[in-house]
C-alpha cells in the first residue's frame, strides 16, 4: 500500500499520469514552433511522462535514486543531440532547460501535486511562447528600471518571508509581516502597471492595470496612483479610471467569496453590490471616454516602477490606521457588528465582510444584518480611500467624488430595495 492507492482504479494514479502527459504535450506544442528545436511534442510528452513514472516507481519501491537518475539521462541525451551544432545554429540551451523542467514537473505530478505542476507548466509555456515580447521589454529597460525590479524582488522574496507573522504592540494589531505585505502590494501594483503598459499598450494597459489593481489591492492602487497623478501634470483623468476600476473590482471580489463562504446570502447581497457595481461602471465608462478624448491615455509612470519610497511611507500609515481603529474599538466599545465592520473597513474590507458572512453562516446574524454590515465595511473603506486621495492627490480627490459617489448611491439604492 502507498499514498497513491492500491490499484489501477485509483483516481489519484490516473490524475498523476494524465497530468504528467498533459504537461509534456503543452510544453512540447510550444517547442514545436521552433524549427531549430530537436525536441517537439512527442519528445516532451515522453520526458514529462518519464518524470511521472520515475516518481511513482520510486514511491512504490521506496527509493530516492530513480528521479535524479532519470533527470541526468534526459539532460544528457539532449546535450548529446545538440553537441554537433554548426556555426550560427541554435545551441539548444532553452530546449534542454525546458526538457529538464518538464521532467521535474512530471515528477511533481507523480508525487501527487498535479494541479500545481500543471499551473507551473502553463507559466513555463508562456515564458517560452512570449520570447519576442519579453526580449523587447528587457532590451529597453534602463538601469533605474532594472534596479527597481531588483528592489521589488528583494522586498518580496527576501524581506517578507523573514518577518515574524505575529501581532505586537498595544492591542496586538501590529503584525510586521502583514504590514510589510502592504508595502509589497504597492510595489507589486507599480511593477504590474509598468509591465502591463509595456505588453498591452496604452489603451488596454489602463484597463488591465485597474483590473489587476483591484485583484491585488485596491488600497495600494489608490495610494500609488494618487501620488503619481500629483507628480505628473495632466495625468489625473487616466489615474482616476485606474483607481475607480480597481475599487469596483473589490465589489466583484466580495461577491465571489460570499458565494463560497455563504451562498445563501447572495439573494440579499447581490442586489446591493450589483446596483453599486452598475452605477460605478457607468460612471467609469463615461470617465474613460472623456479621458480617451482628452489625453493619449498613457498611465502616469515613475522613474522607479516599484515605488519603494512611496510603498514604505504608506506601510507606516497603514500600521497607524490599524492602531487607531483598535484604539477606537477599545475606547468607545464595539456596539454590535456595524461598528466593528465600519472600523475594520478602514483598513481591510475582507476581514469585516468575512466576519459578517461567518456570523450569518452560523445563524448568529440574519441576512439583512449581515448585508448591512458588509455594505458598511465597503462604504467605510471607500471613505478611507477618499481620505488617501485627499492626502496624496487633491485634484484626483475631487474627481473621484463622482465614481465613488455613484457606487455608494447605487449600493444605498440596492439596499433600500432589499430592505423595503
Amino acid at each position: 500500500m502507498n499514498e497513491h492507492g492500491s490499484g489501477l482504479l485509483d483516481p489519484a494514479l490516473w490524475l498523476a499520469v494524465g497530468g504528467g502527459l498533459g504537461i509534456g504535450l503543452l510544453i512540447g506544442l510550444e517547442r514545436e514552433r521552433n524549427p531549430a528545436a530537436k525536441a517537439g511534442v512527442r519528445t516532451f510528452a515522453l520526458v514529462s511522462l518519464l518524470g511521472t513514472l520515475a516518481a511513482l516507481a520510486g514511491t512504490y519501491v521506496n527509493t530516492d535514486w530513480l528521479l535524479p537518475a532519470g533527470l541526468l539521462a534526459v539532460t544528457g541525451m539532449l546535450i548529446v543531440s545538440y553537441a554537433r551544432v554548426g556555426p550560427g545554429e541554435d545551441p539548444g540551451t532553452t530546449t534542454v532547460a525546458a526538457a529538464g523542467v518538464a521532467y521535474l514537473l512530471g515528477a511533481l505530478a507523480g508525487l501527487g501535486e498535479a494541479p500545481l505542476a500543471t499551473a507551473l507548466a502553463i507559466v513555463v509555456t508562456a515564458l517560452l511562447y512570449f520570447k519576442p515580447e519579453l526580449e523587447s521589454v528587457t532590451s529597453t529597460l534602463s538601469r533605474e528600471e532594472q534596479v527597481s525590479m531588483l528592489q521589488f524582488l528583494v522586498i518580496t522574496f527576501i524581506v517578507l518571508p523573514i518577518l515574524p507573522d505575529q501581532a505586537y504592540g498595544p492591542y496586538a494589531v501590529l503584525n510586521p509581516r502583514q504590514i510589510w505585505l502592504m508595502v509589497v502590494l504597492i510595489a507589486g501594483v507599480g511593477v504590474a502597471s509598468y509591465v502591463a503598459m509595456r505588453i498591452a499598450g496604452e489603451r488596454h494597459g489602463v484597463l488591465l492595470t485597474g483590473l489587476l489593481g483591484g485583484l491585488v489591492s485596491s488600497t495600494a492602487t489608490t495610494a500609488l496612483y494618487a501620488r503619481r497623478s500629483a507628480e505628473v501634470p495632466g495625468s489625473a483623468p487616466v489615474a482616476l479610471v485606474v483607481v475607480s476600476l480597481a475599487n469596483l473590482v473589490l465589489l466583484v471580489r466580495v461577491s465571489a467569496y460570499s458565494a463560497v463562504v455563504a451562498p445563501a446570502i447572495l439573494a440579499t447581497l447581490l442586489p446591493v453590490l450589483g446596483a453599486a457595481l452598475v452605477a460605478g461602471v457607468v460612471a467609469v465608462a463615461l470617465l474613460y471616454v472623456r479621458a480617451e478624448r482628452a489625453t493619449r491615455l498613457a498611465l502616469p509612470t515613475a522613474r522607479n516602477p516599484a515605488e519603494i519610497g512611496m510603498a514604505l511611507r504608506f506601510g507606516a500609515f497603514y500600521a497607524l490606521v490599524l492602531f487607531v481603529a483598535a484604539w477606537l474599538q477599545d475606547a468607545i466599545g464595539t456596539q454590535g457588528l456595524y461598528l466593528a465592520t465600519a472600523l475594520s473597513g478602514l483598513a481591510d474590507v475582507d476581514s469585516g465582510a468575512l466576519t459578517a458572512l461567518n456570523l450569518f453562516g452560523e445563524g448568529r446574524a440574519g441576512a439583512g444584518t449581515a448585508v448591512a454590515a458588509i455594505a458598511i465595511a465597503i462604504a467605510s473603506n471607500m471613505f478611507f480611500k477618499l481620505g488617501i486621495l485627499a492626502w496624496l492627490g487633491k485634484d484626483l480627490f475631487w474627481r473621484a467624488l463622482v465614481p465613488f459617489g455613484a457606487a455608494l448611491a447605487g449600493g444605498a439604492a440596492g439596499y433600500a430595495f432589499v430592505a423595503g
